[in-house]
């Protein structure tokens, strides 16, 4: 290790966050497979929403890099072979980027700015990179993003979706990559995101307070041993962390090999539509995450389980609201997954069990 990552500070391991099961999942499946979407974190204040996603990109193995270059690309990337033509590049490697956004930032911080007198005068392109360039193959965080400007949502999930970055002023264009996963969060009493822009995220996950005093006791007492002696708590930790870094990685690799039967397409997409779900966000998106999750389990063939299990995390947060209804989103998800699928899904109002997606 460098002298760098050994005075870095130190982070709340992944594997020792208790409970907020979907949240865990639905952010390991997004970095297994990105192009399901991104995820939607909505939950009560002090749930480890922050600590959790920052807890992940520690986690996650170091990246091989361009050294200095500003959008962290690989070096075996096409546009820097040609940029590094008949040179050698200059190699390092770096931990998986973290960008949190600030609910105050403008659109320049967040894509870049064009410099257009030193363009003029001397004829360069002159571009300060954003937290876009900064977020490329990394994780992008937005805490209340609820809160945050509708037209900047609007530019995080377009750059996050084709996975380029354009800044254009004064007729100078400037395009990066900017490949990241996509994260928000944020408390529903302080409003919801339109429906327009929520539905552009991959995977949906609400997040409770844990009621149990027992749990809530094991919670305050493992955030006391770490603050306390940072270094002996992650030690402990140690072998699990690194059990679960070689499965994610394992579950990327394996990710293309995966493959889901017609039949329960078919049947993924018959749920989409008995709900009344808009576009086909909802059936590529559910597919997907079946695959991710049928990888990260070590298989190769998605199961009736696999789709059980994300179904209503890809669709909860698509569907139409109507403020009459008092069945919650994800159950009546997993309603039409049992009827299509023919599954007996037990009713949580008579036997206590919380439904897959809303835990």
């Amino acid at each position: 290790m460098s002298t760098a990552t050994s005075t870095r500070r130190a982070v709340f391991p992944f594997t020792a966050v208790i409970g907020q099961e979907d949240m865990k999942l639905a952010l390991i499946l997004n970095v297994i497979d990105p192009k399901i979407g991104g995820v939607m974190i909505m939950g009560d204040r002090g749930t480890g929403k922050s600590t959790t996603i920052r807890a992940l990109a520690d986690l996650l193995p170091e990246i091989s890099v361009v050294e200095n270059d500003p959008f962290n690309r690989e070096p075996q990337d096409p546009e820097v072979k040609r940029e590094y033509e008949g040179q050698s590049i200059p190699k390092g490697t770096m931990k998986v980027p973290m960008v949190d956004l600030p609910l105050g930032a403008t659109e320049d911080r967040v894509c870049g700015t064009i410099d257009i007198e030193k363009a003029l005068s001397e004829g360069v392109k002159a571009f300060e990179p954003g937290l876009l360039a900064k977020a490329n193959r990394g994780l992008l965080y937005v805490d209340e993003v609820n809160l945050l400007d509708d037209h900047l949502v609007d530019v995080l999930l377009d750059s996050a979706a084709s996975g380029r970055n354009t800044v254009e002023r004064e007729g100078i264009s400037i395009r990066h990559p900017a490949q990241f996963v996509l994260i928000g969060s944020g408390n529903p009493e302080e409003g919801e995101l339109r429906p327009q822009l929520l539905d552009r995220f991959g995977m949906h996950a609400e997040i409770r307070t844990v009621k149990d005093p027992v749990q809530r006791v094991q919670i305050v007492e493992q955030r006391s041993e770490f603050d306390q002696d940072p270094d002996a708590f992650l030690a402990k930790y140690d072998a699990e962390q690194k059990a679960l870094q070689d499965k994610i990685v394992s579950a990327q690799q394996r990710l293309k090999d995966v493959t889901i039967d017609k039949e329960y397409k078919l049947q993924v997409s018959q749920v989409c539509s008995e709900l009344d779900v808009d576009g086909l966000r909802g059936d590529i998106v559910s597919n997907r995450a079946a695959k991710a999750l049928a990888a990260y389990e070590g298989r190769t063939e998605v199961t009736l389980d696999d789709i059980q299990t994300v179904i209503a995390l890809c669709l909860r947060h698509r569907l139409r609201k109507d403020p009459l209804e008092s069945i919650d989103s994800g159950y009546k998800v997993e309603k039409t997954f049992g009827n299509v699928f023919g599954v007996t899904i037990p009713d949580p109002s008579t036997n206590g069990r919380t439904p897959v997606g809303a835990r």
